[in-house]
């Protein structure tokens, strides 16, 4: 068929089409058919060449060369927990900002003149003979430092006349708001928001004062009284001051009590009731997880809960000596050793009492050349707070 037969048969074919649809409308609608298709097939070219190129990418090549690293490689400066149970503190400690640094600093103003709206801490500063240098400072929350003027504390003692500091870790309610002191036949309890002063009566020489939710449990030698914060309502209670483990203060007033007592394989934790410090419970503490020849000879000092967790200062096992300063966490469930603060021969027996917990749930201790210091034991890390502050503190829950 030649161009002239062919135009003729064109010709013919659309004699038909009527005037409301004309052939240039259907060849322009065929064009744009095939432009959208042109486009639409570069496009799912593209897609393909992409997702090919991704995939080449991702697949690693035969013989793969190791990418230089990214930024400069740090090395940890302090033991990590997940190496290992066990830690040590580093050689030099850092100390960087902390409210409680100013513990450190002289009072500048009477708490009679000046209450505070919290307290974070109480310090009593001591001599060299390890007896009260100067009145109790009274940290507030706003950084201030302030002398407990309104009592003078007498040091406690007991029948054979043996005497210790009247401030001790557990008399400043975790609020910040009233603290409490044992004293020889009494009990003085301070709110620290108004510096009203309230005495209760009781019976004996008592030494320890520990908050426990709504009441403060006060004991010497023989007995414990279980004294209201708010009524001053007196009752006894079957517990040691001198073991207990202060209450976590998020828990519930009917929150079982425990306390630790032994030493080596007899080291044994209880649960008692609440309120009347019925025995529910004991079990062994469990030091299974610590490396040989790592163990915990006896534990000394205050204990301290935070949620499941139990913190308390001890005598330990190292691979060192038998009789090392160390520092505890325990799973309070099931008595477990979990982190173990190996803090070495060369300190003063009882150096490094436990002072309790931040609500970061760092550990807070005396830590020589520091007086105090804070312990992550998730991560190893210890700082300072305070350098070479000599007396004695409890702090705020």
């Amino acid at each position: 068929m030649n161009e002239q037969d062919l135009r003729r048969l064109l010709t013919v074919s659309v004699e038909d089409v009527l005037p409301s649809q004309p052939a240039a409308a259907g060849w322009e609608r065929a064009r744009r058919t095939r432009r959208t298709r042109r486009v639409v097939g570069v496009i799912a070219v593209a897609v393909v060449l992409v997702g090919g190129g991704t995939v080449a990418a991702l697949r690693p090549p035969a013989d793969p060369t190791p990418a230089p690293p990214v930024g400069p490689t740090v090395t940890p400066t302090v033991d990590n927990s997940h190496a290992g149970p066990v830690q040590k503190p580093p050689t030099e400690l850092t100390y960087p900002p902390d409210p409680l640094a100013r513990l450190g600093d002289p009072a500048t103003v009477p708490l009679s003149e000046r209450p505070a709206k919290r307290a974070l801490a109480l310090f009593q500063p001591l001599n060299e003979e390890y007896q009260a240098n100067g009145p109790v400072r009274v940290l507030g929350d706003d950084g201030v430092v302030r002398s407990l003027d309104v009592v003078t504390l007498a040091p406690t003692r007991d029948a054979s006349g043996n005497e210790a500091p009247a401030l001790k870790p557990g008399m400043l309610s975790p609020d910040g708001r009233s603290a409490a002191f044992a004293q020889t036949k009494e009990l003085v309890m301070v709110d620290l928001t108004t510096a009203a002063v309230r005495r209760i009566p009781l019976d004996g020489y008592l030494e320890q004062v520990v908050w426990a939710h709504d009441r403060w449990l006060v004991g010497g030698d023989d007995r414990t009284y279980a004294v209201d914060r708010v009524t001053g309502a007196v009752s006894t209670i079957d517990v040691s001051t001198w073991e207990l483990i202060a209450p976590d203060p998020a828990a519930g007033r009917e929150a079982p009590l425990l306390d630790i007592y032994g030493e080596r394989t007899s080291l044994t934790l209880r649960s008692r009731t609440a309120r009347k410090g019925e025995l529910r419970s004991e079990q062994p503490v469990n030091a299974s997880r610590l490396p040989s020849p790592y163990q915990v000879n006896e534990f000394y000092g205050r204990g301290w809960l935070h949620g499941e967790r139990l913190a308390r200062a001890a005598w330990i096992t190292s691979s060192e000596i038998d009789g090392a300063e160390g520092a505890t966490v325990l799973d309070a469930r099931t008595g477990t050793v979990l982190h173990l603060l190996d803090l070495g021969r060369e300190r003063g027996k009882g150096c490094c009492e436990v002072l309790g917990w931040d609500n970061r749930g760092a550990v807070l201790l005396r830590l020589e050349p520091a007086a105090l210091a804070r312990w992550d034991p998730e991560t190893g890390k210890i700082t300072g707070i305070v350098r070479d502050l000599r007396g004695v503190f409890t702090l705020a829950g």
